[in-house]
């Protein structure tokens, strides 16, 4: 080890953190303000040389120089001086090396906690060098391109979101070649980009892809962090996404890879969203591992108890939670954004816990800075931004708080949908209440009672509400209809991880059965979920998989199940291929429109349909076709709803929603109107497209519907 101390010149430019290759060398800056000396430390190719380099500062917290000679490739790390008072949360130690939190690359692995001389790691003070144990951080050049293709920029009402994981979505896809396959690359392939397009999807939201961490825990039981809610690094993409080739190149080709894979999914006309995890790191709880932000300053960049800063005030249930009342931790997610904005060219981010993003000392504010800055960011402001609208602290439940123009998952929609069609059978039997169609009805509308509260009113409209019946954590909707109970042995947790409160209805068996009917039900049940989804006002989310009734064998948490879990399955079953139509033929509905597209929340004057001109924007009708009444809205056994919609444009379609919740068929009058006669577009009831029919209906006719079933009707423009 090389302990000379190399002269280090003031930077230029203290205040860009992170190291930046500039002519002549590279600067240096990392935020420590408690730090008493930080030195960088750089490794020789062969890693047998460490050259230690005493850093200037602390300039406002910040320390900072100007290395002469600094190439891209070069492997590095931090070492912080400082107080070792747990007491007070610091924690400092200089035989920790610590990643850079800017750090564009990241090579290497963290050593399991079972290998000797792991205990190194903890925050201990121990003398211990935990560089043998840790990767490192590398420098790399500006990603270049080749940015073929602009960004789609996909309007908001046209958006259909596809969430899925960059490994599981092709890992066994057939057209994707062995070596791609649950790749960045994988992702990118003809074949993948071909299936997502011709579903009709427009933007895939990938599961977490910044550099993460194995979980100890899990490293213990064999098992492994699939979902990457780990995070070690905000600006360097997961290493073991990338090709084996490129992982062998090092960090400058899995970034190239990664930005490659943007490319080509924009050339697709596909926009691509992250799934960002600032909210905690891998470091786990205050006696966890030292890993980056810890070593660095453990009292700015994590959430403490008020009275007890040795412990952390865990509001993410993960043992950590960065605090984002510090100006440099919001500084930094902002950096990390823009950088993968404006140099990886993303689309937009989906806020994990974002609850925990505007938190103050004082709770949850919706003009906390960090939100403020997102939102008038000229660069960020622009893009798509997702909230999850909670976390597991107190006041954790925020939907609807989110400033404009946030979006966020609305899981009242996903709670009310997934009760009105599922929990009907539990509700029979006396088990439980089951929501009547009108409160179905407000989630189909736009849930305008969570999204609709601004000065003036509505400004945010029903794209705010980004509707899901399923996302990765839950059942799928193929498991919601086959399980009363979670499955979840095979994480070693004794079933006890994972929600027990998913609405779900097996209906008669659990698990697998070749039981006919059952199997019939069940499908309907997912095509009235998944239909139910793609006619709401709002902006779609569609588990990736759900198209085709993926099943994850009852594991409702499947966050550690890098195996044949949570992989997509690509041999198909006819019943499968016929509800992938389906749903296709339902995203192209939508598409072709803009009816089912609503931008602003309805008005839903009430109105005389025989002497009107013109159908309502929206108006709400009963089993007997006549208007509602607040009698109907209030009634418990109400199951049976009509949703008429309507642009008043003779060049677009009209549209009426007819839903059946009823265990039995019911004769459904069509509303009586001066409009155009009604076809039918859709049907739940319909196990295939080749089963449906092309008839006209007048208004005023009555029609049979099957037991719990969905229809779609659309007038034919200028007919």
């Amino acid at each position: 080890m090389d302990m000379s101390q190399p002269s280090v010149e003031p930077s230029p430019n203290p205040h860009r953190l992170g190291v930046h290759l500039v002519e002549g060398g590279a600067t240096v800056a990392v935020v420590a303000p408690h730090a008493t000396a930080v030195h960088l430390c750089l490794f020789s190719d062969d890693d047998r040389t460490e050259t230690r380099i005493a850093l200037r500062g602390p300039r406002n917290g910040i320390w900072h120089g100007f290395i002469r000679g600094i190439e891209a490739g070069q492997r590095y790390g931090f070492r912080a001086s400082g107080p070792w008072a747990p007491k007070q949360g610091h924690r400092y130690n200089p035989a920790k090396l610590l990643l850079d939190p800017y750090g564009r690359g990241i090579e290497g692995r963290i050593a399991p906690m079972t290998d000797p001389g792991s205990r190194a790691l903890l925050s201990s003070r121990d003398a211990t060098d935990s560089a043998p144990l840790m990767p490192r951080s590398v420098v790399t050049h500006k990603p270049s391109g080749p940015w073929q293709t602009p960004h789609p920029h996909v309007r908001w009402t046209d958006t259909v979101i596809y969430e899925t994981h960059v490994k599981g979505f092709t890992k066994t896809m057939p057209g994707v070649p062995e070596e791609l396959r649950g790749t960045y690359a994988g992702l990118a392939h003809p074949a993948a980009i071909e299936y997502l397009t011709n579903l009709g999807v427009t933007a895939v939201e990938l599961l977490p892809v910044h550099a993460f961490a194995p979980e100890p825990h899990l490293e213990h039981s064999g098992l492994d962090s699939y979902w990457g809610y780990s995070s070690l690094g905000f600006f360097a993409p997961h290493a073991g996404y990338a090709t084996e080739a490129a992982q062998a190149a090092g960090a400058q080709a899995v970034q190239d890879e990664f930005c490659g894979m943007v490319d080509l999914l924009h050339q697709g006309g596909l926009e691509v969203i992250l799934d960002v995890v600032y909210n905690h790191t891998c470091e786990g709880s205050s006696s966890d591992r030292v890993l980056s932000w810890k070593g660095l300053d453990n009292r700015v960049y994590y959430r403490s108890q008020m009275h007890a800063p040795q412990h952390y005030d865990d509001t993410t249930g993960t043992g950590n939670t960065l605090d984002f009342s510090h100006p440099m931790v919001s500084k930094m997610a902002l950096d990390s954004l823009r950088y993968w904005a404006t140099e990886m060219h993303i689309d937009g981010f989906r806020f994990d816990l974002a609850a925990t993003l505007g938190r103050t000392m004082q709770g949850f504010s919706s003009d906390h800075p960090f939100l403020v800055g997102l939102i008038t960011d000229p660069v960020l402001s622009g893009l798509k931004l997702i909230a999850e609208p909670w976390d597991v602290g107190l006041g954790g439940w925020q939907v609807g708080n989110f400033p404009q123009p946030m979006a966020e998952w609305n899981d009242r929609f996903r709670d009310y949908a997934r009760a009105f069609w599922l929990q009907w059978g539990a509700a029979s039997s006396g088990q439980r209440h089951h929501p009547t169609a009108p409160e179905l009805a407000t989630r189909i509308a736009g849930s305008s009672d969570l999204f609709g509260h601004s000065e003036p009113y509505g400004m945010r409209g029903p794209i705010a509400s980004v509707n899901f019946i399923t996302a990765h954590d839950g059942f799928t909707a193929h498991d919601l209809t086959s399980y009363n109970h979670k499955h979840n042995e095979a994480n070693g947790e004794d079933n006890r991880d994972g929600t027990d409160n998913n609405r779900s209805f097996n209906h008669g068996a659990e698990g697998p059965t070749d039981d006919p009917d059952i199997l019939h039900a069940r499908r309907r049940s997912m095509r009235n979920m998944l239909g139910t989804l793609l006619i709401s006002a709002g902006t779609p989310m569609l588990l990736g998989g759900d198209e085709f009734g993926r099943s994850q064998g009852g594991n409702n948490n499947a966050y550690c199940q890098d195996n044949e879990i949570s992989w997509f399955d690509w041999d198909h079953e006819p019943w499968q291929v016929e509800m992938r139509e389906s749903v296709a033929e339902l995203l192209r509905l939508r598409r072709e429109h803009r009816v089912l597209r609503p931008g602003r929340f309805y008005d839903g004057v009430d109105y005389n349909p025989v002497d009107a001109l013109f159908r309502a924007d929206s108006a709400w009708f009963r089993r007997d076709g006549e208007h509602e009444d607040e009698e109907w809205w209030e009634d418990p056994e109400t199951r049976v709803v009509q949703f008429m919609r309507s642009l008043s444009d003779e060049a677009e379609a009209d549209a009426l929603v007819v839903i059946n919740g009823n265990g039995h068929a019911v004769d459904v009058r069509v509303p009586e109107d001066q409009g155009a006669p009604w076809r039918l577009a859709w049907d739940s009831a319909w196990d295939s497209l080749a089963s449906r029919t092309d008839s006209l209906v007048e208004p005023g006719a009555t029609q049979s519907m099957e037991a719990l079933s969905l229809r779609l009707y659309l007038t034919v423009p200028g007919g």
